[in-house]
């Protein structure tokens, strides 16, 4: 099962490396929880589909245009572990932005149950539960 996670996430970024976030939803279980640790912007965490698409309908709205994309991805067992680039232009500003972090996907039964950003890729993996 692990190796089908790991290309259900290598395809959710494909998408979202070309802007598309709204296409992954069915890899999500209804009950999913999205949480962004106290180092990001609107740390907290969202539990169920429609409170992760009412987060996402949020942190798209600031962006005229915004990609993330996977600069690796690892197979962890039930998890998947990805080093992510974000890049974004800003709707009001025009600013470049950029951020790189990483992502923690958690699958049961081949849907995403959980899914965790950290901006250390030690906080990662053990999250993961992996070792290096």
């Amino acid at each position: 099962m692990s190796e089908q996670n790991v290309e259900a996430v290598r395809g959710v970024y494909r998408r979202w490396g070309q802007g598309e976030f709204p296409a992954s939803v069915d890899l999500f279980d209804a009950q999913v929880s999205f949480v962004l640790g106290p180092e990001f912007p609107d740390a907290g965490t969202s539990r169920g589909l429609d409170r992760v698409a009412e987060y996402t309908r949020g942190f798209l709205e600031p962006w005229s245009r915004i990609t993330i994309e996977a600069e690796h991805i690892a197979d962890a067992g039930d998890s998947v572990v990805a080093a992510v680039r974000q890049s974004g232009v800003g709707g009001a500003s025009g600013a470049l932005t950029e951020l790189r972090y990483f992502q923690v996907w958690s699958f049961r039964d081949g849907k995403v149950v959980r899914l965790e950003n950290f901006r250390e890729r030690e906080e990662a993996l053990q999250a993961a539960g992996c070792d290096e």
